[in-house]
């Protein structure tokens, strides 16, 4: 990586999935070689937020993480979870509620199930005081509708791995939240809308995350021989998103580090 760019931070990686288990940490430390100063691990139930955090505590610095019930297990989430997740949300090596929100195109939990989890993990938020890792894919109005009643007790937080319309978008920064962009971006054919729309995401609201190991790069050259994406890639999207904003590398590193900085409190990628 140009030495140059400050050091990125991904926002969000699922280091906890098996694909990782055998190898993570040469991921961290070809991560550490592409420039990546911080990383965020997802966590999505409780297996997986205990897994992160236990590499969270092996690589204290470096690693944080989030901890919540992603919509497609909220079905699972009950009284019981709900304390559980309180009790990690409390830790310090947990920096946001979540990832939590709606997802209608799968609809693996039932609708309703999914809109009482997400309403009760933004009420933990408000509660504990930590920002909020939201997801949301072909649920807009009713996603809108419930951050919107919650908006006011929350710290803040970032839709994650943005891929909607530019209405889904300014709806978004009209509750001041902070716009995720993934290797999505990278992809010639499904992400033509979010190149065009990247650039009126405001520079003090961008983040950038791989959403590690899915969505790898398409625009990777050479094309990498296994299709699990990693951390270290988040250089591809940097480049692609400083592209598209025709901003540098080096402006565009600036901002989302420091707007990681702000809104979770991270502190290993300092410029």
């Amino acid at each position: 990586m140009n030495t140059s760019i400050p050091p990125l931070i991904d926002i969000g990686a699922n280091l906890a999935h098996s694909s990782f288990s055998h190898d993570l940490d040469q991921v961290l430390e070809q991560s550490r070689a592409a420039g990546i100063g911080h990383i965020i691990v997802t966590g999505t139930d409780l297996e997986s937020v205990a897994a992160a955090l236990t590499l969270s505590r092996e690589h204290a610095g470096y690693l944080t993480l989030t901890a919540g019930f992603h919509p497609h297990v909220a079905s699972t989430f009950d009284a019981e979870a709900g304390r559980q997740i309180e009790h990690y949300a409390r830790l310090p090596e947990v920096v946001a509620v979540g990832e939590t929100g709606l997802d209608f195109n799968r609809d693996y939990s039932p609708r309703d199930q999914q809109e009482d989890a997400f309403a009760r993990q933004l009420e933990l938020a408000g509660k504990v005081q930590k920002p909020v890792f939201l997801h949301q894919r072909d649920a807009h109005d009713s996603f809108q509708r419930i951050l919107r009643e919650y908006r006011s007790h929350l710290t803040g937080g970032v839709v994650h791995c943005f891929t909607d319309t530019r209405e889904a978008l300014f709806d978004y920064l009209d509750l001041d939240m902070y716009i995720g962009v993934t290797g999505w971006i990278c992809d010639e054919r499904r992400g033509r809308a979010l190149q065009d729309l990247v650039s009126e995401i405001p520079a003090d609201r961008l983040l950038l995350e791989t959403d590690a190991p899915y969505l790898l790069p398409r625009s990777l050259r050479p094309a990498p021989s296994s299709r699990r994406n990693e951390p270290r890639y988040l250089v591809e999207v940097l480049e692609t998103v400083a592209r598209c904003r025709g901003e540098s590398a080096e402006q565009v590193a600036q901002h989302t580090s420091a707007n990681a900085r702000r809104l979770f409190g991270v502190t290993g990628a300092a410029a």
